[in-house]
């Protein structure tokens, strides 16, 4: 497993460069080669264990199948853009004055750090380790919404830091009660903790134990999705924050906290033999829709309003892995590829255009298909992409979560439908008169990279036109791997 090695350890190396570089463009290049060189190691990662069986890597720590591998890609190839683009936004924001250099190279350093501790929740075998990897995760990305020292991010730094920790205190708890529940079978080693072995023995877990165990990591670590109502600070860290922070924080660590959930699902259907986590996880998965779709209206700012949108689709993909069918859970894989992507592209384009207006007041953003064709076309096609317009990604595999609702639970149909019909009207809403009319008068040119945005935008159209088979072979034994333990649970 030696591109296991490389794949984790490229981010962490490159974190402890760039802690030392202090030429902010010597920074920003050395950042981007270490994106590429973690994408290309995924890559080659993930050739060597998809299709294959699962494999433990360094002595059973680490454990890699085709869900988790499946998601290394993914955070090595977002993460890898979004240095691209950084380069030009942090620039102008050294330029300008909200950064110094020495910023700069906590900037570099602590978005380093955070891919790492990405890398490292996603293929542990340890769910103790798993809950580490999250607080690592979640404190290079406090560092880094904190990252312009003005009032407003410290106090979304701290409330960000306060929400989520008291998340994360809650999803300890819920761990130690798997723990407790696992030693009297296991023992009270190590492997009480690791993931494979309380698989093997899941249904042996005592029932009741696990699942007050789920309600306390439902409420943790859906803190860390996002899910309403422990989501509020979500618009702060996207709005006050860097926009290459709100592109990972939305395309990536949202996807890691319910990467956790889902494992620990999987724990508790074998455990319990019923539903019940599933049922709790698309209550939940309905009411933040529902609260996410409402609250669009209600805003005023562009990041924080896409921040919302993030909850939306987060609220999706929980409601999905909940139906817990083999037809759901590949839309609900599918939905989190193409959310990340269109996701990360929207805020790619959003970074530019507040740059461009020098605000990110959406009353005062105007005409942006005027003054800079590129960043208008970008973020009305991403818009279209991310509220589930045909041909792109999010329509089919929205089409899905549709269908597999249809299947088992027909009654939600109605709520996801309107829910979603709210959301995508007030995005509507308000990105309409940004995109066209007169190019406001305090409009200015900005260098600006757009080629991520292509490439994020493209790759969501293709996967809307036509799936290809390896991903499509891809996702079906992720699907395969996550439903086991409910069909063999009798789930859903």
């Amino acid at each position: 497993m030696n591109m296991f090695i490389a794949t984790l350890l490229s981010p962490l190396i490159g974190g402890v460069l760039l802690g030392l570089i202090r030429n902010p463009e010597l920074a920003a290049k050395l950042n981007i080669l270490t994106g590429m060189t973690t994408f290309v190691f995924s890559i080659l990662l993930s050739m060597q264990v998809v299709g294959h069986d699962a494999v433990d890597a360094m002595g059973g720590w680490f454990h890699l199948d085709a869900y988790n591998v499946f998601l290394v890609a993914l955070t090595a190839f977002v993460g890898m853009t979004t240095t691209i683009f950084s380069r030009p936004y942090m620039q102008h924001e050294l330029e300008n004055g909200r950064v110094n250099t020495n910023r700069m190279r906590l900037y570099h350093s602590m978005y380093q750090l955070f891919q790492f501790g990405m890398l490292l929740g996603f293929t542990t075998n340890n769910i103790g380790v798993l809950w580490v990897s999250l607080e690592l995760a979640t404190l290079a990305t406090v560092l880094l919404v904190s990252l312009y020292r003005t009032p407003a991010s410290i106090a979304a730094a701290w409330k960000y830091f306060i929400l989520c920790g008291m998340g994360i205190a809650l999803a300890l708890f819920g761990t130690v009660l798997v723990f407790y529940a696992s030693s009297a079978v296991i023992g009270h080693g190590n492997e009480a903790l690791t993931w494979t072995i309380l698989m093997e023995h899941a249904s042996d877990l005592d029932a009741t134990v696990m699942s007050i165990a789920f309600c306390f990591l439902m409420v943790g670590y859906g803190t860390k999705v996002g899910l309403a109502p422990m989501h509020a600070w979500l618009p702060d860290a996207h709005g006050e924050g860097p926009t290459p922070v709100s592109a990972v924080l939305s395309g990536l660590l949202l996807n890691l906290a319910l990467y956790a959930l889902v494992r620990c699902k999987m724990l508790v259907d074998g455990a319990t033999e019923t539903d019940m986590a599933g049922h709790i996880m698309m209550g939940f998965g309905l009411f933040s829709l529902a609260v996410a779709a409402l609250s669009l209206h209600k805003q005023r700012d562009i990041k924080r309003m896409f921040s919302f949108s993030s909850v939306e689709h987060m609220a999706l993909m929980t409601f999905a892995f909940g139906i817990g069918t083999p037809l759901a859970t590949f839309a609900a894989l599918l939905h989190m590829t193409v959310h990340s992507l269109v996701k990360s592209a929207i805020f790619f384009t959003v970074g530019h255009a507040a740059q461009a207006m020098g605000t990110q007041k959406m009353a005062e953003i105007r005409g942006l298909i005027r003054h800079h064709p590129g960043i208008g076309w970008g973020l009305l096609i991403g818009v279209a992409a991310i509220a589930g317009f045909p041909p792109f990604g999010v329509f089919i595999s929205e089409f899905l979560v549709f269908s597999a609702a249809l299947q088992s639970y027909p009654w939600t149909v109605v709520p996801l439908l309107l829910g979603l019909l709210v959301a995508m009207a007030g995005l509507f809403r308000f990105v309409q008169p940004m995109v066209y009319g007169e190019t406001a008068p305090h409009a200015r040119h900005v260098h600006v990279n757009m080629t991520p945005v292509y490439i994020h935008l493209t790759l969501a159209l293709l996967l809307g036109l036509s799936i290809p088979t390896f991903l499509a072979d891809w996702y079906h034994e992720a699907a395969t791997l996550i439903t086991m333990a409910t069909v063999t649970g009798g789930g859903a």
